[in-house]
């Protein structure tokens, strides 16, 4: 178990180049992982199902009787542990539903303030959410009692609100399955693993002589196997730890301090370029798509095979990708890293993430930029490195930070990354204006 001064990471270990026949025999292991999974959705994602998925011991013992490991011929250390990890999806895929219920609860301006309490009683007690599904008896919650309200109507609405946002997981995801600890052992610098063979195993000879005792996720590459292992790691406190920064998170610096500090100075000139790379590579993948249709349309088979051949493989494509992405985020967490020596930190005040406006058209290098963003990764490691070094980090509602001067609070232009304020003359950039901007909120 997980202790209170501790945070759990994952690492990578990586095996040598495997045979073909042990990386055909770990394809299809994670194919029957994978239809496990998909089994476990379509009988338990449902509404007659939803007071099963707690404790998921209920679903593990139906499955085990059910015929579809004998059918696969899959140890159990797979199988049990596919069956775990869909039933920890459809918690989530139910957790969704419930949030976007609740929005719609929230905005309903039909409902009273007592139906109201009355929806959001029986969504967070599930038994009772479960029995409303399912047209059951139930016992009225404690929360509910002697409000003025219409149970049908109440009990109606919320069936209807969750048919519409209810979904079946379903994974397409054939290259990676999860095995427990006693589903494999060490020896000569290699892991074996439980096959299908009873008593035997396949030897996966690593990189490092490191050992584990815990679950890990084998993912599988061309023709070798990366481990994902969590680990344990000490939170570590730091006495001289001890300013408070206001951090502006930019697309073309990566963090503006307040004090006006900066830190992953011209990130977008790292990241554009292979944004618009990647763009004019897939224009021309889409042609040879496009060719390679055509020309099979026309059964035109040796033309279909030479595009194959030549422009379809996503090898290099990907290699390339990932290369320069590797490049990005090392970058990203390097300057995190000097972010926190040199400021050292108690405290972070950021802003909540800005969902971007679903009603407005952007144009396609603009769409281009946002798919790159790194923002996201930036604000997760952010969070990760703040609670490995005991660093409290604090989320601000970003209204008022960005369009108004730092310093009289009137609405100021922005031109380009300049920030000018006709108001008291005040010019700067707009990262720095509304870092101080998050300044003057938080500490207001």
């Amino acid at each position: 178990m997980q202790s209170a001064t501790s945070i759990t990471k994952t690492i990578w270990q990586y095996s040598e180049p495997l045979p073909q026949e042990t990386m055909d025999f770990l394809r299809g292991i994670a194919a029957d992982y994978s239809k496990v999974k998909n089994y476990v959705y379509g009988k338990y994602a449902g509404i007659k199902s939803l007071d099963k998925l707690t404790p998921v011991y209920t679903i593990l013992n139906e499955m085990r009787y059910c015929g579809l490991r004998e059918q696969l011929n899959l140890p159990a250390v797979y199988y049990e542990l596919a069956i775990a990890d869909a039933v920890t999806d459809i918690k989530c895929s139910w957790g969704i539903v419930k949030n976007k219920v609740g929005e719609k609860i929230t905005a309903n301006e039909n409902l009273s303030d007592d139906d109201k309490k009355y929806l959001r009683t029986v969504l967070k007690m599930g038994s009772v959410y479960a029995a409303v599904l399912n047209h059951q008896q139930y016992e009225l919650p404690q929360n509910a009692e002697g409000l003025d309200i219409e149970f049908k109507r109440l009990n109606n609405l919320l069936c209807r609100l969750t048919r519409r946002y209810l979904t079946v997981p379903k994974t397409d995801s054939a290259d990676w399955f999860r095995i427990s600890p006693n589903g494999y052992s060490y020896k000569d610098g290699a892991m074996r693993i439980v096959c299908r063979t009873p008593r035997k195993r396949i030897s996966i000879p690593l990189k490092d002589d490191r050992m584990f005792d815990r679950q890990i996720q084998v993912h599988i590459k061309q023709d070798f196997v990366a481990l994902a292992v969590p680990v344990e790691t000490k939170i570590r406190k730091h006495r001289d730890y001890v300013n408070t920064v206001y951090a502006h998170i930019g697309s073309k610096d990566m963090l503006t301090l307040s004090n006006g500090n900066i830190y992953g100075a011209s990130l977008d000139e790292l990241v554009n370029p292979e944004t618009e790379r990647l763009a004019k590579k897939n224009r021309e993948r889409g042609k040879a798509y496009r060719a390679y249709e055509q020309n099979a349309e026309n059964g035109n088979s040796k033309k279909t095979a030479n595009i194959e051949a030549n422009n379809l493989g996503k090898l290099k494509y990907d290699n390339q990708k990932n290369r320069e992405r590797r490049k990005t985020t090392t970058f990203i967490n390097a300057e995190i890293n000097r972010m926190l020596e040199n400021e050292k930190p108690a405290q972070i005040v950021i802003t909540k993430p800005v969902v971007k406006n679903k009603t407005k058209i952007y144009v396609k290098s603009a769409n281009r930029k946002l798919a790159r963003n790194f923002q996201g990764y930036i604000r997760e490691r952010l969070a990760y490195k703040c609670r490995i070094d005991s660093i409290e980090l604090v989320e601000i509602n970003s209204k008022g930070t960005g369009k108004t001067c730092c310093v009289c609070g009137a609405e100021g232009i922005r031109q380009g990354k300049d920030f000018i304020c006709e108001n008291c003359g005040l010019t700067t950039t707009i990262a720095l204006n509304s870092a101080r901007n998050i300044q003057n909120k938080y500490n207001g």
